[in-house]
């Protein structure tokens, strides 16, 4: 999401249900009256479905066009020849008894770009983008006006690729927005900030630095394409003001434009968006996006999207606001819309057309670009019955499709997600371990409980924080997905910085390299969480440049940014050297992203901390530290023991049971060689901890 805070801000909201629906209203807008009308007009306007295809495509030479809103009066389609093209050929269309607006042609028309008109009672006929658009050629200017443009599909070389189909719990993850991994000049890429540049051979940054560190999988933060600007700063449009983002920006992508066709941003090298140019208009989206997929499978790395179907782009016009309000959002019944997700519109996911149009964009994701499994932003606010059918017909096509969400928005139920095989971000282990705030949040790497965490709290994390132990949240330790770091909020590294008062909250930062080089005492602490995240059953994600302590200090330029040069932790509207990956950071700290390695070398080798069962861990009590955690493991023939001790004072000593023990990882190093052997007494010291294996 584009504000972390958002999430915790606790709306007053009213949720009833009808049937498989949940309808979320803002209290203060609602009477009895109000929400008996309003379901009773949404009752009426569900009524209206159709299986036919929608968007435009072509069969046996013919074109089709196809729009679905039932409250339009009527609906023309234009087409032009060249994306800047300001007038376009209108064709009235059609509409059918389930409200499908059609118009067909007696001949191929790709290359065409298109749109339509629609015009509701009372107003003036709006240009809107397809929502079913494979292509999209955007204008960079406020309001973003786009036109969609007709390819031709299923003429792409795969070369006998097909999806990763993984374990979900073999998954080791790592988020990554496709800009950043090498838009900064130390990533040697000559195509930057590209789908190509992120394939680049022998470079610095991109597949090479993600293949070197080891992770099977990425994750990409929202590529499917999306508003890049928001609007004039310290100026209005449609009523809103702009006192927040200065740079006018949407950088992460969490504002959705079209739910069918890759981020063109991504395919052009330039350094930042030209305005009141067209982007896009080439659609070589498409086969970049395609290359990049093929690419990484090569590797044997899948690929997963985060994708944003709770709400739409909220400062564009002409998309389904335009096209049909009434039936694609939820409304309070003064017609404002509900804003629960924080972004101005949620999406009507229950309207049975909706969630037709979402479940098919997962699928053809899945099958157009061989997508191996989805993040859902938001995942709360989109309704039961179209989650589950998302899995359901999703696993028709790959058994081990991947369902990972954030449990949160109109309530907050990780659970609810379990119980129908989903993953998702576990909270817990995040604010447990890290804490909930590096000021006065610290959490058990601090040496510190944060809120209601204790040593029964951080035992349940081992095991996969499952509902067994009365404090979990999920039905599998695979529904888990065990981080420390996300795009939102500080990174791990910055908690550390900040916790440890090294740095102040506000500080201005006079030397970014040195910033960013970690003392003793923040490179322990980094690699205590990293040890504690690896060993932990579940899904293990990290987010870019976690491996080396990522720093994100905003640069100096901008005037009218209030963090400039001081570490941000909510950079969703830069795009600039705050966000992109600075390999010179990571050879600055080469210590840390070597232990990362050698943690993802470790777990991808032994099964044990990955197919572990809940009675194949046992629990060995410390006397008198309750923040040293020690358990023994056994798995098949193997015999581990894991000890750890965030205590910042005191050492643990350890009495082994009998036998032989290698040290595979220590306060130093971690991987699978053998470090050395110990066979009685071994001292844990502070901030650190160890995995013995029995010889």
């Amino acid at each position: 999401m584009k504000n972390i805070f958002i999430k915790s801000i606790i709306i007053s909201v009213t949720i009833f249900f009808l049937g498989s629906s949940v309808y979320i209203i803002d209290k203060s807008k609602t009477s009895t009256k109000d929400k008996t009308e309003y379901q009773s007009k949404q009752n009426e306007i569900d009524k209206y479905y159709s299986d036919k295809k929608l968007g435009v495509f072509t069969e046996n030479g013919k074109t089709y066009f196809r729009l679905f809103t039932p409250n339009a009066e009527k609906v023309s389609l234009v087409i032009f020849d060249k994306a800047d093209d300001v007038n376009g050929k209108e064709y009235k269309m059609t509409r059918d008894e389930n409200a499908v607006w059609e118009v067909l042609f007696d001949e191929e028309l790709y290359g065409k770009y298109y749109g339509f008109n629609v015009k509701h009672k009372n107003k003036d006929a709006v240009f809107c983008l397809d929502p079913y658009a494979k292509a999209v050629a955007s204008f960079n200017t406020y309001f973003t006006p786009r036109k969609g443009i007709i390819t031709e599909e299923n003429n792409y070389d795969w070369q006998n690729d097909n999806w990763i189909q993984r374990d979900w719990r073999d998954i080791i993850l790592y988020e990554m927005h496709i800009r950043d991994m090498t838009e900064h000049v130390s990533s040697g890429v000559t195509q930057r900030g590209t789908y190509q540049g992120l394939i680049e051979k022998g470079k610095t940054g991109g597949l090479d630095y993600i293949k070197n560190l080891g992770v099977n999988t990425i994750e990409l933060l929202p590529s499917q394409e999306f508003a890049n600007i928001e609007i004039p700063f310290k100026d209005s449009l449609k009523g809103k003001f702009n006192t927040w983002n200065p740079y006018e920006r949407n950088h992460w992508g969490y504002m959705t434009a079209a739910f069918f066709a890759p981020e063109s941003y991504y395919a052009e090298n330039v350094r930042e968006i030209e305005m009141n140019k067209w982007s896009g208009a080439d659609a070589k989206a498409i086969s970049d996006f395609k290359d990049m997929v093929k690419a990484f499978h090569k590797e044997n790395i899948a690929v997963i999207m985060d994708v944003v179907y709770n709400h739409l782009s909220e400062y564009e016009f002409g998309n389904l606001k335009e096209i049909d309000k009434e039936y694609y959002f939820r409304l309070n019944p003064d017609g404002s819309y509900c804003a629960l997700s924080g972004c101005g519109n949620d999406l009507r996911t229950e309207a049975p057309m909706l969630r037709r149009l979402i479940v098919e964009s997962v699928l053809y994701w899945m099958k157009e670009y061989h997508i191996d499994g989805f993040r859902f932003d938001l995942g709360k606010l989109i309704d039961w019955q179209t989650i589950e059918t998302i899995i359901y017909e999703s696993k028709k096509i790959n058994p081990d499709v991947v369902f990972v969400c954030e449990p949160w928005g109109g309530g907050y139920d990780p659970n609810g997600f379990s119980l129908r095989g989903w993953g998702a971000w576990n909270d817990q282990i995040r604010n447990g371990i890290k804490g909930e705030n590096p000021i006065n949040g610290h959490g058990w790497i601090f040496g510190n409980w944060y809120g209601n965490n204790s040593v029964k709290r951080i035992k349940s994390y081992v095991n996969g924080t499952l509902t067994r132990d009365s404090l979990g949240l999920f039905q599998r330790p695979e529904h888990s997905v065990n981080y420390l770091e996300s795009h939102d909020g500080y990174t791990f590294g910055d908690f550390i910085r900040i916790g440890l008062g090294d740095v102040k909250p506000n500080e201005i930062i006079k030397n970014v390299d040195e910033n960013a080089k970690l003392t003793p005492a923040q490179l322990k602490l980094n690699k205590l969480g990293a040890l504690f995240l690896f060993t932990s059953r579940g899904i293990t994600m990290i987010h870019s440049g976690q491996e080396f302590a990522r720093s994100k200090v905003t640069p100096l330029a901008n005037q009218n940014d209030p963090n400039r040069g001081m570490i941000d932790h909510n950079t969703y509207d830069k795009d600039n050297e705050v966000n992109y990956i600075n390999y010179n950071h990571s050879k600055l700290n080469q210590d840390l992203f070597n232990y990362y390695k050698g943690l993802i070398e470790f777990r991808k080798k032994y099964k044990a901390f990955r197919r572990a069962e809940y009675d194949d861990v046992k629990f060995i009590p410390v006397k008198e530290n309750d923040f040293a955690l020690c358990y023994e493991l056994n798995y098949e023939d193997e015999d581990f023991i894991v000890l750890l001790n965030a205590h910042p004072l005191k050492e643990v000593a350890f009495n082994l049971p009998k036998g032989k023990w290698e040290v595979l990882v220590n306060k130093d190093k971690a991987g699978t060689e053998v470090l050395n052997i110990v066979n009685r007494k071994i001292t844990i010291p502070t901030s650190s901890g160890l995995i013995l294996k029995k010889k």
